[in-house]
């Protein structure tokens, strides 16, 4: 019996991993969908789509399947479109949350959001009552910069553009103005620096600290919006 056990465990496991893998590529497409309709199917005059491109990539996302995605962007195979969503909400705690959806039907995106949010102890706030605690920016994250060169390195960054540059752990984050992040990620690679993701984020301005309690249902709130296929990306206020 503990051979089956085992194997049934292994079986769970993999189909886990295989059902995140599909939603992954299906939130990869749409984001390439999506980038091409606004910009336009070629990847050397529309950064976000060569980003979105990159990141399929990364994923072991089928090239085939980023070809059907760049043809559905352009309307040439008279599919569905695919738009993109944004919802205001409140976490447990007071905590403000948004969350960002590409989705091919609106209708069902709003009632799944709004389940998972009550689901959580959550709730969708009006438009504008949210967004205001944030800042929309470009986000731009790069291997670590060297301590011999730092200094050097921050300084042309800034001239580029960068409004601030954060030295974390294990990685640095550039901050620019979202009309800038093609032109910053492009300095940041022409100084040989490694560039890990770039991408719009809604960054707080006056985190939020929850008790142990809030936190983890946060957490528990955030981790179930993401794992929908239309939730791309959940950005909050919480620390």
């Amino acid at each position: 019996m503990s051979g089956h056990s085992k194997w049934s465990k292994v079986k769970q496991f993999k189909g886990a991993i295989d059902a995140k893998r599909s939603a992954s590529f299906t939130k990869l497409a749409r984001e390439i969908e999506v980038t091409v309709r606004e910009k336009g199917p070629d990847p050397g005059m529309n950064f976000m789509l060569r980003v979105a491109i990159d990141r399929a990539r990364a994923a072991n996302m089928p090239k085939d399947s980023i070809e059907r995605a760049i043809n559905r962007g352009s309307g040439a195979d008279g599919e569905v479109q695919v738009e993109a969503l944004r919802y205001e909400a409140y976490a447990p705690g007071g905590a403000a949350l948004i969350v960002e959806c590409l989705t091919d039907n609106r209708n069902r995106t709003a009632n799944d959001v709004k389940h998972l949010l009550s689901k959580n102890g959550g709730s969708l706030a009006a438009p504008g009552s949210v967004a205001f605690q944030f800042d929309h920016k470009g986000v731009i994250r790069v291997e670590k910069l060297p301590k011999d060169r730092r200094d050097e390195l921050e300084l042309a960054l800034i001239d580029a553009g960068a409004e601030d540059i954060k030295e974390e752990e294990e990685e640095t984050t550039i901050i620019c103005a979202p009309q800038d992040l093609g032109r910053i990620n492009e300095a940041a690679a022409g100084l040989g620096l490694k560039i890990e993701s770039a991408e719009f984020e809604w960054i707080s301005k006056t985190p939020v600290v929850l008790d142990e309690i809030n936190g983890e249902a946060i957490s528990k709130l955030i981790e179930e919006l993401e794992e929908h296929d239309d939730v791309q990306s959940v950005f909050t206020n919480a620390s």
